[in-house]
């Protein structure tokens, strides 16, 4: 069975970079291949590991959903969305994508999410490592899509809104009973003269502070000129602390 991490929070938190050095470290250590799960509507996380998109979930559902993609003879429905999905894993060197997508009609996430978590769970199985970056906000966790997860990182942004919010994440997560054996929060775009008057927010929150991630002119450099982020050099201050929050929960 693969070690499943997965990244939620409000948006605007840094969730895809996060996933995206995470998966770099992953790398780094040997830990590969790793299947990363773009769970976002809008989905971005193969700009910051430089892959392109194959296609997915949602795609595949549209096009049979409109008959634009006949059944092949013998085979049913599932089977074809199945075989569809498939085809549209974007395969990589030590990394493979998945992507989610939009909705398939008015809004409906439904069928993609029941999708999502049953290919998830089957193409886990031939990973050692999975990484899912989930939608802002709680809806993937509301519907059950992020389960079975060894580590979830919940990010805040440095403010008492963004750790608030974090918090009610960590709830939704308890009342719901989900299968996550440990969370711990990481608050991003940190600057460290004001850091301290949060620090009352975080403990109301339950969550332990396993990193802070300070503003980097070279990720924003990056992110400007549309470069992966996962090429960022190995002397980034962004690097340099993911890897020590991959250490601190024991993953690396």
């Amino acid at each position: 069975m693969s070690f499943n991490i997965a990244v939620a929070g409000k948006g605007g938190t840094g969730k895809t970079t996060l996933c995206s050095l995470i998966i770099r470290q992953l790398i780094k250590a040997g830990k590969k291949p790793v299947l990363a799960v773009d769970a976002d509507a809008n989905a971005n996380l193969n700009e910051a590991l430089g892959m392109e998109i194959e296609g997915s979930i949602a795609d595949v559902l549209v096009r049979i959903n409109n008959n634009l993609d006949p059944l092949p003879a013998g085979m049913t429905k599932d089977q074809y969305v199945e075989y569809k999905v498939h085809q549209s894993l974007s395969e990589g060197d030590n990394v493979d994508l998945l992507v989610m997508g939009g909705p398939e009609g008015a809004g409906c996430y439904c069928y993609a999410n029941n999708l999502l978590r049953g290919f998830v769970a089957e193409l886990s199985k031939n990973y050692p490592y999975m990484v899912m970056d989930n939608e802002a906000g709680m809806e993937h966790l509301s519907r059950r899509t992020t389960q079975n997860i060894d580590v979830l990182f919940i990010t805040s942004d440095s403010s008492a809104r963004g750790i608030r919010s974090a918090g009610r994440v960590k709830d939704l997560v308890e009342n719901l009973k989900l299968d996550i054996k440990k969370m711990y929060l990481v608050v991003s775009r940190v600057n460290t003269s004001n850091f301290d008057a949060l620090k009352t927010e975080i403990e109301k929150t339950g969550l332990e502070l396993i990193g802070t991630i300070p503003m980097d002119e070279q990720v924003m450099e990056f992110d400007l000129l549309s470069k992966p982020l996962i090429d960022l050099p190995d002397d980034s201050p962004v690097v340099a602390v993911v890897n020590d929050i991959l250490k601190k929960a024991a993953i690396l």
